[in-house]
């Protein structure tokens, strides 16, 4: 519940918001389309600063987000009022809905899917057989773990179809729903970012190609994996706070009114039916197998897998890693979703577990089930438009470059600590390796291991951001996989992803002077299980 503090400090900016719409009209720019005054400058970062503040001090997102939507169009448009209403609507909302119309569309299917098989009785079936076989709350976790890095494929996919099976394992586990969206978003993107054969690999396989360094794109991802620590750490942080039983910050409340109180922290909107007394567990096994198969049948599709790619032009015929290197996920996705749908519910009529009028009525139940993550991915992108159209990845190429001079030899973690703080501001991991890439390997000598050094250190810096931002779209992802408030999976996750990204920073100054990445895996796993194990004493001091 919103404490009347929260209300007042919203109401606060809401009337300070209004007052300058309406005071600045002196401000308005002549003809024509002037350039900001705050372009490429810090200011280029204070919109997103602003969203991600109010969410965490109000505990609301869609209006969090919306004011700094606009402050970002104010600053865009030299604080002109009309001006600024256009870009909100046209540059920013219009634009988010459009170029994401087809992630919209895999939502949604994806939200049918698990309404039919939440109808026809998989999910609980699979709910009892987990109760029987996975006997722990530690089990339950890892197992929602290993299923995660699984699922390498696509961290959309990733994090909703492991939402989907899992929740019925780790509620019968009374294990809270912000551990298990934290459970999906650490694996999400860290496993996509580690995989040869993801479409992470495939971004930034093709961010590298166009640079001359001399190998291939896909050949610099791969020499990156083993110095990737924040995405590896992340897996030894995951297997010891489950093999230890402990957690700490906000997520330890959440865990302890689960236990004690059976208070989930699910989503009060979203109904638990068993559905059908007929359904098996292969009621949902199935499903999940036919939409695994048919998404990733549809990214080499899209990718030119099967023939001349009709979307690029480029031929990849019989080339699995090229097509994925090819593809488009927005399109790709949504392809073998409404694929997976109809024959989801051709198998679950004709097994009589659903008539045809039953399935029909599941439509609408997923839609409205997948409508909250809708508007918040979409006021989420169209803040990232109003970051980008102000220059933020202008202003950090800029802090970059005049860092690179002076600090060579701890370069590696400089770079890490700027993807972490671009990611998280613009809540984008691709755009931030996208912007960053280039840079390092313009400073880093192309023979050098510090240059997969400090290409691991973007993409773990990017995937880090990516997964503390409450604008990330995998983070929003991971919310409504797990039908947990989104708020809450932020504040709950912030102290563990911060932890691993502090053991990060200090390995990759290790990792600058010695170069080696097996020495410093160790000794970034011992400084993880040393930290936990420091937290873990700490809090049971103030505890006793």
């Amino acid at each position: 519940m919103r404490t009347p503090r929260n209300r007042r400090a919203l109401a606060l900016v809401l009337a300070a918001a209004a007052c300058m719409a309406l005071t600045l009209t002196a401000f308005a720019s002549g003809d024509g389309e002037a350039v900001s005054s705050m372009y490429a400058t810090f200011w280029a970062l204070v919109p997103p600063i602003v969203a991600i503040g109010l969410a965490l001090i109000t505990k609301e997102a869609y209006s969090s987000l919306f004011i700094g939507i606009l402050v970002g169009a104010l600053f865009r448009c030299n604080f002109a009022p009309v001006a600024t209403l256009d870009t909100i609507v046209n540059d920013g909302l219009v634009s988010a809905i459009e170029g994401n119309a087809g992630i919209f569309l895999f939502l949604v299917l994806l939200g049918i899917i698990v309404a039919l098989v939440n109808a026809s009785g998989g999910s609980a079936a699979f709910g009892r057989w987990a109760e029987k076989n996975i006997k722990s709350r530690v089990g339950a976790m890892l197992a929602t773990f290993v299923l995660g890095v699984l699922i390498f494929i696509d961290d959309y996919f990733n994090c909703l179809t492991v939402g989907s099976v899992m929740r019925p394992v780790t509620d019968s586990h009374k294990i809270s729903r912000p551990k298990l969206a934290y459970l999906i978003d650490a694996t999400a993107a860290p496993v996509c970012m580690i995989a040869p054969v993801s479409s992470w690999a495939a971004a930034v396989s093709g961010v590298a190609s166009d640079l001359d360094t001399g190998i291939s794109g896909i050949e610099l991802f791969i020499r990156a994996i083993p110095y990737n620590f924040y995405s590896l750490l992340t897996f030894v942080f995951i297997i010891a706070i489950a093999a230890m039983k402990f957690d700490y910050g906000p997520m330890k409340l959440h865990e302890m009114n689960a236990q004690r109180k059976g208070e989930l922290g699910a989503l009060e909107n979203i109904e638990d039916d068993q559905g059908s007394s007929k359904g098996k567990v292969m009621d949902l096994v199935i499903p999940v197998i036919i939409l695994f198969v048919l998404c990733t049948v549809g990214m080499i599709y899209v990718g030119g897998f099967f023939g001349v790619d009709a979307w690029g032009g480029t031929e990849c015929a019989g080339d699995f890693i090229g097509a994925f290197g090819n593809t488009d996920a927005f399109i790709g996705l949504p392809w073998g979703g409404l694929l997976s749908l109809i024959l989801i519910v051709i198998y679950l009529v004709a097994r009589r577990v659903l008539s045809f009028k039953e399935a029909m009525a599941c439509v609408p139940k997923g839609f409205i089930a997948m409508v909250p993550p809708i508007t918040i991915l979409t006021l989420a992108v169209s803040l990232k438009s109003m970051t980008s159209a102000l220059g933020a990845d202008v202003f950090v190429e800029g802090v970059m470059r005049g860092a690179s001079s002076f600090l060579y030899a701890m370069l590696p973690a400089v770079i890490f600590l700027v993807a972490c703080l671009l990611a998280f501001a613009s809540g984008t991991s691709w755009g931030t390796f996208g912007i960053l890439i280039p840079i390092v390997v313009s400073v880093f000598d192309p023979s050098s291991t510090l240059l997969t050094i400090g290409i691991s250190a973007c993409l773990a810096g990017a995937v880090c951001g990516d997964h503390c931002s409450p604008i990330s779209d995998t983070t929003i992802m991971a919310s409504a996989g797990a039908q947990c408030d989104h708020v809450t999976h932020v504040s709950t996750q912030l102290p563990y992803a911060i932890t691993v990204a502090a053991v990060s920073f200090v390995t990759f100054i290790i990792a600058g002077f010695v170069q080696n990445a097996v020495i410093c895996l160790l000794v970034g796993a011992a400084l993880t299980i040393g930290a936990l194990l420091v937290l873990k004493n700490i809090t049971g001091k103030k505890s006793a």
